[in-house]
Order: C-alpha cells, then sequence, then structure tokens
C-alpha cells in the first residue's frame, strides 16, 4: 500500500504563520477563533518551530519568528500583504470574541454585495483575518452590477 500524497487530516493548501511569539499566539487563536492545539515542536530554548492549530475544517501551521533562517512576521515587515478568509457561523459573535482577545479593527463588520457578511481585524501578531458569514447567494452578473453601482462606474469582467 503507497502512501497518500498528504496525510490525513490534512486539506491540501493551509497557511503556514510566521509569528513573534508563537505560544501567545495559539493563546490568541483558541480564544479568538475557537483554534484547538493539534502539534507543538519545541526547540531547545523554548522557541516553537512548528505547531499547528485547527479552526473548524481547516488546519493552520505556525512557527517561531527566525530571522536568521529567512523566517520572519508581519511586525518584523511592517504589515502583510496576505489576509485569511475565515467563513463562520455568526461573524457578529465571532468578531466580538477576536476583538475581545485582542485584535484590532480594520474594517467593521457589514453585509457586503458579494452576499457575505464581513469584517477584517489585525491579529496581535500582525496578520491580517476577514470573518465571513455568507448570508445571500449572488451571481457574478448580480455582484458586477452591484460592485458598479457601490463604485460609481462600469466594473469589467
Amino acid at each position: 500500500m503507497s502512501t497518500p500524497y498528504k496525510p490525513a487530516g490534512y486539506n491540501t493548501l493551509s497557511p503556514y504563520l510566521i509569528v513573534r511569539g508563537a505560544a501567545e499566539a495559539i493563546a490568541f487563536y483558541q480564544a479568538a477563533f475557537g483554534a484547538v492545539e493539534r502539534m507543538r515542536l519545541e526547540m531547545p530554548g523554548g522557541l516553537i518551530g512548528h505547531a499547528e492549530v485547527q479552526i473548524d475544517d481547516a488546519v493552520v501551521m505556525l512557527a517561531e519568528e527566525m530571522p536568521g533562517m529567512g523566517f520572519v512576521s508581519p511586525l518584523a515587515l511592517n504589515g502583510t500583504p496576505v489576509c485569511l478568509s475565515l467563513y463562520v457561523p455568526d461573524v457578529d459573535a465571532q468578531f466580538a470574541t477576536a476583538i475581545a482577545a485582542g485584535g484590532t479593527v480594520v474594517q467593521a463588520v457589514e453585509t457586503k454585495f458579494y452576499g457575505d457578511r464581513a469584517g477584517q481585524l489585525r491579529d496581535p501578531f500582525g496578520h491580517l483575518w476577514t470573518l465571513m458569514t455568507h448570508v445571500e447567494d449572488v451571481s457574478q452578473e448580480e455582484m458586477r452590477l452591484r460592485m458598479a453601482k457601490l463604485y460609481g462606474g462600469d466594473v469589467i469582467g
């Protein structure tokens, strides 16, 4: 019997976050998003070399910032070009929980033209998260029309 190309319990694609303060990040993700710790591998000196948390059906991997190895966090970069999107059953409640746990509001929760109620926050480690609850099925054509109306012009696509 051959070994599967991915281990059981993993999706094909999983985010891997580099954080400054991995133990604190795990605690934040548990408090903010209900994450369950799956694994933690500590290096000599107590730094976390690799950890995994599960948020609903998604595995999020993370490790401590190690600039000497080229692993830097958004805090070292003064920002991030990546945003993690997380669908949740009740975006308003989950967003409030994440903010109470230490997140910072980037965009307040509101119903969006594309059919999701969504808000964006920055976690204490510099990562951006968009929390969403799907509230309406919207066709691509209707999205284009709504986007054109919202931004005052034609939308190409």
